[in-house]
């Protein structure tokens, strides 16, 4: 985490920097500011430190000579998530974002212990919440929950204090005269004070995006950070091409949110989604795409300018021009067919399963519905936390819908009780409370089981709405249809749209696998290739 450089290292990395002089008590860096770069320490030494929720310096650790100062948000150069103090007068390297990239690049070697330092740092940040914005609200509220999932599984370090448990929430709270109905409140790295925020705004104040720039076109614009997305990142960005990516959630899709992925090539141990996305994600900075996370798309423009660009309509009320469009949007969770299930989500009904969720059940006995992959990593992943598993299936058994692997590791878990050929019909509950559930057996008979909370694993529909002004053509299920499908001869993976392009879970006949989307990323850039080189 912490390596020394040999002199003839830094001496390579002479020529990508500029060398400042900083005099004791000086600023580096300070938390919540957009960082200037990555520091090498040339002489003298500097403090790192983080803010506490009282505002109070937390020493991290002290950095001399032959070291080098910065985590992973040094790539794309936004804020600084700690304080960087210079103990004595220093001499250091400054090696802003753009030229830390060519680093990576360029020093391979030498860029891959960088790297992982850059990575192990972060790591390091997100488990003990160094930081990161504050959240002040109960553990169980569906704002709480809501707020510390986007941070989670944006990989962004967080602390939560919950006025019911820490004294010192209650502090705050009088501090800001919040009224409890304002909860929660999100105190951020730079000050300001958010109540009861957006993931989008919540994103802005903690830079996690920024502003798009309106007037650049970009060689291609990809719409969604799933593994097809940012496989395609990765592939375009190395390659030389300018690359936006849009999600309106997090990177990683569904995949990040796996407890754990072990049938994906080169993991025999298994790998979480998170650590596989994790790392798509660090890779897509490293070739220079700029990720724009959370910023949802609401509308593809296109009218032929005769300029061969399109346009993205952002909810934010943004635009964004590429010359090509990636369709890598995914799905969305279908939901229950429940009258009353939007009363208990966030609090009480889930769609994945992480260490947030179940760090909220652990010790009860709770209820999965799905027989599915995903559904079956949660499962396994859940009963390991809580009392009891009961998973709820419509078929007449996991064989049909599930890899081998989880259902012989179900089988072996005690916790497991799987229930087929059922259908949950009814939730029971008051004030977005869930107490009980009801489903319905193959003989009509119906049992009532005390539950707090459900995790649905039941497939997903397209996320393709925002395409509607586009008319990009789909088919009965509205999945985006592309290549053959369309007709003999079309251009691979290319919708009814020239240069537009759809890969992963969204189009139509896709293998619905990890491996199956990173492959079409791939194969999407040479598609991109062909189609600017036309153009």
């Amino acid at each position: 985490m912490f390596p020394r450089l040999e002199a003839d290292e830094i001496d390579r990395l002479r020529r990508f920097g500029r060398v400042i002089q900083a005099q004791a008590g000086a600023p580096l860096a300070t938390a919540g500011v957009a960082s200037p770069g990555l520091f090498v320490i040339l002489a003298g030494r500097v403090a790192i430190s983080r803010r506490d929720a009282h505002d109070e310096s937390q020493p991290i650790v002290e950095h001399a000579a032959g070291q080098f100062v910065g985590e992973i948000a040094q790539l794309s150069g936004r804020p600084s998530l700690v304080d960087v103090t210079a103990i004595t007068a220093v001499e250091a390297l400054l090696i802003e974002p753009e030229r830390l990239r060519a680093v990576l690049v360029a020093e391979a070697e030498l860029g891959e212990r960088i790297m992982r330092a850059l990575i192990l740092r972060r790591v390091s940040l997100i488990e003990t919440g160094a930081g990161g914005p504050i959240i002040i609200g109960r553990e169980s509220d569906a704002q709480v929950i809501r707020l510390s999932g986007f941070l989670a599984r944006n990989g962004h370090p967080y602390q939560n204090l919950d006025p019911d448990q820490m004294d010192c929430a209650k502090v705050l709270i009088q501090r800001f005269q919040v009224d409890d109905s304002e909860l929660p409140i999100v105190l951020c790295p730079n000050g300001e004070i958010l109540r009861q925020p957006t993931n989008h705004q919540l994103g802005r104040c903690i830079g996690l995006v920024g502003p798009i720039d309106a007037d650049r076109l970009y060689d291609v614009a990809i719409v969604g950070a799933g593994p097809a997305g940012l496989a395609t990142a990765v592939y375009a960005a190395s390659e030389g091409l300018s690359v936006l990516v849009l999600d309106s959630r997090a990177f990683g899709g569904q995949a990040g949110a796996s407890a754990r992925i072990e049938n994906y090539l080169g993991f025999p141990t298994g790998i979480t989604g998170m650590a596989l996305m994790g790392r798509a994600y660090g890779q897509a900075q490293k070739f220079g795409a700029e990720l724009a996370i959370p910023d949802e798309v609401a509308s593809l423009v296109c009218e032929d300018d005769g300029r061969h660009r399109y346009r993205l309509s952002l909810a934010s009320g943004e635009t964004a021009q590429a010359k090509t469009v990636v369709i890598a949007s995914g799905a969305r969770y279908r939901r229950l067919d429940v009258d009353n299930l939007d009363s208990f989500e966030g609090a009480c009904v889930h769609y994945w399963a992480s260490p947030l969720e179940a760090k909220l059940c652990a010790g009860q006995e709770v209820a999965l519905v799905g027989a599915g992959n995903s559904a079956g990593q949660a499962a396994v992943f859940l009963a390991s936390q809580v009392k009891k598993v009961w998973m709820i299936v419509r078929g007449e058994s996991l064989a049909a819908t599930m890899s081998r692997y989880l259902i012989d590791r179900i089988e072996s878990t005690p916790n497991i009780e799987v229930i087929v050929k059922s259908a949950v019909v009814d939730l029971e509950g008051d004030e977005g409370k869930l107490q009980a559930i009801r489903w319905r057996g193959p003989n009509g008979v119906e049992t009532a089981q005390s539950i707090s909370h459900l995790f649905l694993f039941i497939g997903a529909a397209p996320n393709t709405a925002w395409l509607t002004h586009c008319h990009v053509e789909l088919d009965n299920h509205g999945f985006v249809r592309t290549g053959t499908d369309l007709a003999p001869g079309h251009p691979l993976l290319q919708t009814s749209r020239k240069g537009v392009f759809a890969i992963g879970d969204v189009r139509a006949g896709s293998v619905k696998r990890v491996g199956a989307a990173i492959g079409e990323g791939a194969q999407a850039v040479a598609a991109i290739h062909a189609y600017l080189a036309d153009a």
